[in-house]
């Protein structure tokens, strides 16, 4: 049987231990953070593509003014129709594009190995990574709405329940999209093999879940296939902050089923969560 002085001091240590690893994924996150700003080639199409194509489809669709995709819902503007699938597809870039890609480039090229080789946990790496996806979530969501306001001229929602939806669809959006990117990592055998593995995937979900084409409009069985999928009720719930109430009704059920929404995200979450816990290694099974 343990004394109290053996257990305070066991209790110390894991604290001390918990509040290492903290630390340690703290500056992992400042890290990949100065990483992630110096390489050009991932910062615009991970953090500046869902801008470039608001503002491309809002000049490209939007030259004849307010549009009405379906009678019985008011006019708006392609740039206030478009926002919310591309902050959507924001949040799928920023972490499970970023992730499922960089993390399969550092295991290619023996980061991982040499990382594994380090006193480095796993927390505190993994701290650092899903540090640096929030971060850059933010910013890239933040200048989203800046464009979409003070260049598009769209309206922002004003009430604080619509912030609300948004600030809880964000979080969970942001990390099921980076433990399912985390997860994913796990398949491409080389570096060269994670772009082919990754975009495509990442791209057909962005057409099938209302991101590029009006959700409403695609096929009912489309529109089945994409709800089993995240990316579909991150965009939901997005629609719902952004969009007027009318625009609930052209919803597969005629509302705009934030309960559904929370429950998607969080089994997604959850299955997330497993895969890459069973998957991650900081080298393949087979090397």
């Amino acid at each position: 049987m343990q004394s109290p002085s053996s257990s305070a001091r066991s209790g110390a240590a894991g604290g001390t231990r918990r509040r290492g690893l903290l630390a340690v994924g703290l500056w992992r996150a400042r890290f990949e953070l100065l990483q992630y700003f110096r390489s050009g080639d991932t910062l615009f199409f991970t953090f500046l593509f869902p801008i470039f194509m608001l503002g491309l489809f809002s000049v490209a669709f939007g030259s004849d003014g307010d549009v009405q995709i379906s009678p019985g819902v008011p006019p708006i503007s392609m740039a206030q129709l478009y926002l919310p699938g591309m902050i959507a597809a924001g949040l799928l870039l920023s972490g499970f594009q970023n992730l499922a890609m960089d993390i399969a480039i550092e295991r290619s090229d023996g980061m991982l190995k040499r990382l594994g080789g380090t006193p480095l946990s796993p927390v505190s790496y993994f701290i650092g990574k899903i540090g640096q996806v929030l971060v850059t979530g933010v910013l890239q969501s933040a200048l989203l709405l800046l464009f979409a306001s003070l260049v598009l001229g769209v309206e922002l929602p004003t009430e604080p329940e619509r912030w609300a939806t948004f600030a809880w669809v964000f979080v969970l959006g942001i990390t099921t999209s980076a433990l399912i990117g985390v997860a994913l990592s796990a398949v491409p055998r080389t570096a060269k093999s994670a772009t082919a593995v990754v975009v495509p995937i990442a791209l057909a979900l962005q057409f099938i879940s209302g991101v590029y084409l009006t959700f409403s409009q695609l096929p009912e069985w489309l529109q089945n296939v994409a709800g089993l999928f995240p990316l579909k009720w991150m965009a939901q719930g997005m629609r719902a902050v952004f969009l007027p109430e009318e625009y609930a009704a052209l919803e597969q059920n005629g509302e705009w089923d934030l309960a559904g929404v929370a429950i998607a995200l969080a089994v997604w979450l959850v299955v997330g969560l497993v895969l890459s816990r069973v998957t991650f290694r900081w080298i393949r099974r087979d090397a």
